[in-house]
C-alpha cells in the first residue's frame, strides 16, 4: 500500500556518509519535530535525476528554507558510497542530505518501489517529492514515469508551500 497524505513516515534506518564514515540515521532522527522535503529518485547518477530533478532542489534550497523547510533530503536505492560520490559530484554543498536506502526497505515500506528490471536497474524508487512535518506526510507528488520531473520538481513543490 502506498503512503498517502496524512500518514506517518514508517520506521526505518537509512545511511549517510559523514567525516567518520557511513552513519545510520533513523527516520525519527530525520523527520521528528522538523519540516522536511524528501525527494525520491530512481538512482544516483542517472540522467534525469542528475540533470533535471536534483539540480532544481539545489537551486531552490534557500527559497525552500525561507518557507520553513529545515531539511531537504534525497533518497535512492543505492549504497551509501554511491550516494556519497553523487553528492560530491554536485553543487549540493551541504544544501541536500543524501540518504542511502541500499536494500530498498524504506522505499518498499512507503509503497513507492518500482521494478525497473526491464532497464537493467532492478528494484528502485518511483520518482517523487514529499513534504513531511513532524513525521507526517503533508504533500506527496509521485511521477507517472521515472523519466518525468513535473509534479515532483522543486518549482512545483515550492509553489505548493
Amino acid at each position: 500500500m502506498t503512503i498517502t497524505v496524512g500518514d506517518k513516515i514508517p520506521n526505518a534506518t537509512l545511511k549517510t556518509k559523514t567525516a567518520d564514515g557511513p552513519t545510520n540515521l533513523s527516520t525519527d532522527e530525520i523527520f521528528a519535530g522538523k519540516r522536511v522535503v524528501l525527494i525520491g529518485v530512481p538512482g544516483a547518477f542517472t540522467p534525469t535525476c542528475s540533470m533535471n530533478h536534483l539540480p532544481g532542489y539545489i537551486a531552490q534550497a534557500d527559497a525552500l528554507r525561507a518557507k520553513g523547510v529545515e531539511t531537504i533530503a534525497v533518497v535512492a536505492v543505492n549504497d551509501v558510497h554511491v550516494m556519497n560520490a553523487w553528492e560530491k559530484s554536485t553543487d549540493a554543498d551541504g544544501k541536500i542530505l543524501f540518504l542511502s536506502d541500499g536494500n530498498g526497505e524504506f522505499t518498499k515500506a512507503l509503497g513507492l518501489d518500482a521494478d525497473l528490471s526491464v532497464a537493467g536497474m532492478g528494484l528502485r524508487s518511483k520518482r517523487y517529492s514529499m513534504l513531511v512535518e513532524d513525521g507526517t506526510v503533508k504533500a506527496l507528488n509521485v511521477e507517472d514515469s521515472p523519466g518525468q520531473v513535473d509534479a515532483s520538481g522543486a518549482d512545483a513543490l515550492l509553489a505548493s508551500l
